[in-house]
């Protein structure tokens, strides 16, 4: 019950860094459609002009 090799979530480090690969992965992708999205909409109604 007491393994050294568990984090506090009950994962090993092995485990506990494939899943935030997996969540960096998926935030990236995310700010990337979320940085497109904005551009379309700025390139239709520019709410700064440059």
């Amino acid at each position: 019950m007491n393994d050294p090799e568990r984090i506090g979530t009950h994962l090993t480090p092995e485990e506990a860094k494939e899943i935030h690969k997996g969540f960096m992965s998926t935030f990236t992708f995310y700010v990337v459609i979320a940085l497109v999205a904005h551009a379309l909409v700025w390139a239709d109604k520019p709410w700064f002009p440059i």
